[in-house]
């Protein structure tokens, strides 16, 4: 559909309704709590408070890629906040992160217990802790902080642009779709390029530049997020699938995609994650 209907901004904006669309509940102008709420605490030292969305997911990798190698001390709780009802308005989680987004991560190991937000932050912040799949080689790290900043800088976009535009809003426009269409492909091309000569983004080594952009990148490419692979045409970017499927068959990666979910098929759900043992049910199916 094109938008025939000329539309003149007024002197001042005011927000009069919700914005239309599946999360109109959950978009508002204003910050801060709308109710009060304490957040649960459990029993090991990292407590996430997550939903199983792409940016909850980098996390949720990251730690269960981390017990893989034998980092006990990234044992954690995590905790499922829906969004749909609200409970990233609560007074514990706006504590945890006044930006009202998930992921949020409690590390009570310190003291007084250190809040991250943000997922590329919660990203380095593991990363740093653990010493692993960070580079420490100044010329590799930059390239994997460049990377990891290009996702965080990229993914609006994606989501917030060709995600709301074709999936999400209320109604189809030719403008907004066709203009963020053309940007998710450039960034897609981005990606293509690097992969061309690369396992994977930064090189030989699985970075946490990976897994923040898979659950985006990755996703998409395989054709699981938005609906909209063949509209984008994302099977031409071949080395980006390539990549992608690699990621996905990683047994932690499988893990990590289940914690937090609470939709789809029973077996791949796990809402809330204290020990291993919450997700022995079996391993998230891999995309083809």
């Amino acid at each position: 559909m094109t938008d025939t209907t000329p539309y003149t901004p007024p002197k001042v904006w005011k927000w009069d309704a919700e914005s239309g669309g599946r999360f109109a509940k959950i978009n508002r102008p204003i910050a801060g709590a709308t109710h009060e709420k304490d957040l649960p605490v459990g029993e090991h030292p990292l407590q996430l408070y997550s939903l199983a969305t792409p940016n909850g997911v980098k996390v949720t990798v990251l730690l269960e890629e981390l017990l893989a190698i034998g980092k006990k001390g990234a044992e954690y709780d995590a905790y499922l906040v829906n969004i749909q009802e609200g409970d990233q308005f609560g007074s514990g989680f706006v504590a945890a992160n006044p930006n009202s987004k998930i992921p949020a991560m409690v590390d009570h190991s310190t003291s007084p217990p250190t809040r991250v937000f943000e997922s590329g932050a919660i990203l380095v912040y593991l990363a740093e802790k653990f010493e692993a799949f960070l580079p420490s080689e100044p010329s590799a790290r930059a390239e994997c902080m460049s990377w990891l900043f290009w996702q965080m800088g990229s993914t609006p976009f994606l989501g917030g642009g060709f995600g709301h535009f074709y999936a999400y809003a209320p109604e189809k426009y030719e403008y907004p779709i066709n203009r963020y269409a053309m940007e998710v492909k450039r960034q897609l091309d981005v990606l293509d390029r690097n992969l061309a000569d690369r396992r994977w983004l930064i090189g030989d080594d699985y970075t946490i530049a990976d897994m923040a952009t898979a659950p985006w990148y990755g996703a998409l490419s395989l054709g699981v997020l938005y609906g909209g692979g063949e509209f984008l045409d994302v099977a031409s970017y071949t080395n980006v699938v390539r990549w992608a499927k690699e990621f996905m068959a990683r047994p932690a990666v499988g893990r990590g995609r289940r914690v937090n979910m609470a939709w789809g098929p029973e077996e791949e759900r796990a809402p809330e994650r204290h020990s291993a043992s919450d997700l022995d049910i079996g391993p998230a199916n891999t995309p083809s």
